[in-house]
């Protein structure tokens, strides 16, 4: 017992030294805890969005349960929105327009077609020929953008334009 205590009053100051250092470091530790600690509470509070005496289990359920609604009302919505595409590519999606003199003696280009097709080239095309006495529409079936019908000059172009999606004159 003696030896110990000479011991230790012989290297007194390396003892006290190394206590500090020592001491030092677990502070540095403690804080470093707490800064983690805060951090885990403020995420939970977040998790738990403000609601007291909630379960985590409960809890997580809950969005698990939200998270499988959100993903069937998305199925639902690509599936509207396949129907949709389907169901647009039918629909009148390329327009074509020509204006034209149907005869000579006649001005200001009165007479027109124009050509309303879907994705697939399949419409119609409406030609009006304006004349002094009286004015005629007519209009032609188009299928893979062209008619069984023969067409004008002026119906072509007006197809022609719709394929190739110009618009103007």
């Amino acid at each position: 017992m003696n030896n110990i205590i000479e011991y230790i009053s012989d290297n007194m100051i390396s003892i006290v030294i190394g206590l500090s250092i020592s001491l030092l470091v677990l502070f540095v530790l403690f804080l470093i805890n707490l800064f983690r600690l805060n951090k885990s509470i403020r995420n939970y509070n977040q998790l738990v969005n403000g609601i007291s005496d909630i379960d985590i289990e409960e809890l997580l359920m809950k969005i698990n349960r939200d998270v499988d609604d959100m993903n069937r009302d998305i199925n639902l919505m690509e599936q509207d929105i396949s129907n949709i595409r389907t169901k647009l590519a039918f629909a009148i999606q390329k327009v074509g327009f020509i204006r034209y003199n149907a005869f000579d003696d006649m001005g200001s280009q009165l007479s027109f077609s124009i050509a309303l097709l879907d994705a697939f080239k399949n419409g119609f095309v409406i030609t009006s020929i304006y004349g002094r006495e009286n004015v005629v529409s007519y209009g032609k079936p188009i299928k893979d953008g062209t008619s069984s019908i023969p067409l004008s000059a002026e119906e072509m172009i007006a197809i022609d334009r719709a394929i190739k999606g110009e618009y103007i004159q």
